[in-house]
């Protein structure tokens, strides 16, 4: 059974055309379609670059694209470096990592809501007992009756003005 990169080579040797000119239509570099034609995926970076450069080599050359690419995902299952995708660090998850990821999952348009709810609900309840409790209280209640009884230096007349020198 032939191999994808054999496919690609003998479907562009096929159609007469050069590295240089799918190159120049696909955008692909050509050191990239020579490691495609070979076989040599360990150039590049991750399998999303292969899956994607091959996609659009079939495209091109007019292949089934599904059956392509259905082999290249048998092939590359075969390699473990290949099969999965790649990490996005050497470092493992801190807790920091995995709350930060938790907290992009949540809605945030209905927590918004359901916590400025609460807090609305929380005020009107505070602000409910404080009323309740101001009218329940009268400051006048216990007092008693009481005696005016002036302050011991007031006198019983007001202050005669000083002259102006």
């Amino acid at each position: 059974m032939a191999t994808v990169a054999q496919h690609l080579r003998v479907a562009r040797e096929a159609q007469k055309l050069s590295i240089n000119q799918i190159a120049e239509v696909t955008k692909i570099r050509t050191d990239h379609i020579r490691a495609l034609e070979d076989g040599n995926y360990d150039i590049f970076a991750a399998p999303v670059y292969i899956r994607g450069f091959v996609r659009t080599y079939a495209t091109f050359l007019k292949l089934d694209v599904k059956q392509v690419m259905a082999a290249l995902d048998s092939e590359l299952g075969r390699d473990q470096k290949l099969s999965g995708p790649p990490p996005l660090s050497n470092e493992s998850k801190g807790t920091m990592d995995v709350v930060t990821l938790q907290l992009s999952k949540l809605n945030w348009r209905v927590w918004v809501t359901v916590l400025g709810g609460t807090v609305v609900l929380i005020l009107m309840v505070v602000v409910i007992a404080a009323w309740s409790h101001h009218k329940k209280s009268n400051p006048l209640e216990n007092l008693k009756p009481g005696v005016y009884q002036p302050a011991k230096n007031s006198g019983d007349t007001l202050p005669v003005p000083q002259p102006k020198k």
